[in-house]
């Protein structure tokens, strides 16, 4: 260990005392020696789509299945992971396969189910009474969809052994494999379609190690005949910290959220942040780590939030109204219905949060890692990458997405550095800008904030569909086959 590290951790330590933070090392979760060996999983079937709408003229009767699940985890003692598959929505047999993963860590996949990109959506009706609609936009217009609520706790996963928690990408990753596993055996049809790994946010960790595990499983023989892995998109994530971190002053003042001087200030302490950042990836000393981005945290961010008291983080354009800073409400009203969660087939009376904190708290110590390192090798082996970014999220902004993957070392790096931002347009109109080398794509979506497909469904689902397609940016924009909107319960309204 060098002089340098020791004094930088007693320093670290030093300003956590000073803070009042603490530290209380939790136990890693152990293997279930006495786990069952065969792995379980149920599925429950989703109501079909309802009545049509009036001004709905397609005659095609296909109905996409959709379902609900459980999945008990092989390493675990008594884990059950949650998860939603819906088929592509004209129930093609050939439709490639997207893995969606909400952030956090520990916030739910229902957010994306019913917010963002899923088939779903949440209104009052006339009653007052929460109701279902289906979307326009959801991505499973271009794949078959599936949602998981990850790491263990998260959404309607759980259990009830402490054990059973997971507190760093090998678990999530390995967890993640097992599960993909034993889907493709259950729902056979499935197998050796392409499979792309998507996520926001917090899943910039959860991504490129889900993805890596897979591919190297893949080249190692062991998912012959599973599993055709074809690449990985990651939106506003937090993938590099110790790059990232500091492009926030640089961020923050060009949009007026501080002060020139403040800028100043932020970026005097921004080597120490990317040295402790950089210290924890080299040692991974797990209060180290925590120690590290609690540092960066404050002297990073915090002066952002002091300035501009009440601005949305995930939206530098609203202020931030809720929990996070978004009113998703309705999904908790509906989703702790006991109708609702007895049509979902959820296990264990759980009680569905949008985030639950303790999960939050266990993967802090995974927070200040790096997960970029295992993307060049999957370039190099021919699959494909997408980073994007909306352009008005401050948490995980534009900027600092653009520093890790400029800096990204592959044999397409000079390619890269000669490519430009080429106009991204959908329906005739300015959706952002995509710049493109190799298999590696970067796209800014133009007024998005953290939540592309909330803030931007029809040019989300574009950029998506061009991403599994492998389509080249052009003027003639894809569209996915058109389809109805209809109102869509899984249970009686």
């Amino acid at each position: 260990m060098t002089r340098r590290f020791v004094a930088l951790f007693a320093f670290l330590a030093l300003v956590a005392q000073t803070l009042g933070w603490t530290w209380s090392e939790s136990s890693r979760g152990a293997k279930a020696g006495g786990a069952t060996p065969t792995r379980r999983m149920s599925l429950t079937l989703l109501g079909d789509v309802a009545d049509q709408h009036p001004h709905d003229t397609d005659t095609d009767t296909t109905k996409p299945e959709r379902f609900s699940g459980y999945f008990r985890l092989d390493r675990t003692y008594a884990a059950e992971m949650f998860f939603f598959l819906f088929e592509r929505r004209d129930a093609a047999d050939d439709a490639p396969v997207v893995l969606w993963m909400t952030g956090g860590p520990g916030c739910s996949s229902e957010l994306a189910v019913f917010y963002e990109n899923g088939p779903y959506a949440l209104r009052r009706d006339e009653n007052r009474e929460v109701v279902v609609d289906e979307t326009e936009f959801g991505w499973d217009r271009a794949a078959t969809m599936i949602f998981v609520d990850q790491p263990i706790n998260t959404g309607f996963s759980f259990s009830e052994n402490d054990s059973d928690r997971c507190y760093d990408e090998a678990c999530v990753a390995k967890d993640m494999e097992d599960f993909f596993v034993a889907l493709l055996r259950e729902r056979p049809e499935l197998q050796n379609r392409p499979l792309f790994i998507t996520g926001e946010s917090y899943a910039g960790h959860y991504v490129p190690a889900v993805a890596y595990q897979l591919f190297q499983s893949a080249s190692d023989g062991l998912l012959k005949g599973l599993i055709d892995f074809r690449g990985l998109a990651i939106g506003n994530g937090l993938t590099v910290p110790s790059i990232q971190y500091g492009a926030y002053p640089v961020f923050a003042r060009q949009h007026d959220l501080i002060s020139e001087e403040t800028k100043d200030q932020m970026l005097s302490m921004a080597p120490l942040c990317q040295y402790s950042l950089e210290a924890c990836d080299e040692y991974d000393w797990s209060l180290e780590c925590y120690l590290a981005v609690m540092f960066c945290q404050t002297t990073m961010f915090s002066p952002i939030l002091f300035e501009s008291p009440g601005v949305n983080v995930y939206d530098y354009t609203k202020q931030c109204e809720g929990d996070l800073c978004y009113d998703f409400s309705l999904a908790d009203e509906y989703l702790n219905r006991p109708d609702v969660q007895r049509a979902l087939g959820v296990k264990n009376n759980k009680a569905w949060e949008q985030c639950d904190m303790s999960v939050h708290e266990d993967m802090m110590s995974d927070w200040g890692h790096r997960f970029d390192n295992a993307i060049p090798e999957m370039l190099e082996a021919g699959k494909r990458v997408l980073i994007y970014a909306g352009d008005q999220d401050i948490i995980c902004n534009e900027l600092g997405n653009r520093w890790w993957v400029d800096a990204l070392e592959w044999s397409g790096r000079a390619e890269w550095a000669r490519a430009q931002d080429e106009p991204w347009e959908v329906d005739g109109e300015h959706a952002g800008t995509i710049k493109m080398a190799g298999g590696l794509s970067f796209v800014s979506v133009a007024g998005a904030g953290h939540m592309v497909p909330m803030d931007k469904p029809k040019q989300g689902l574009d950029m998506i569909t061009r991403f599994i397609t492998h389509e080249k940016n052009e003027r003639n924009e894809i569209k996915p086959r058109e389809m109805p909107t209809r109102n869509t319960p899984f249970i009686e309204q």
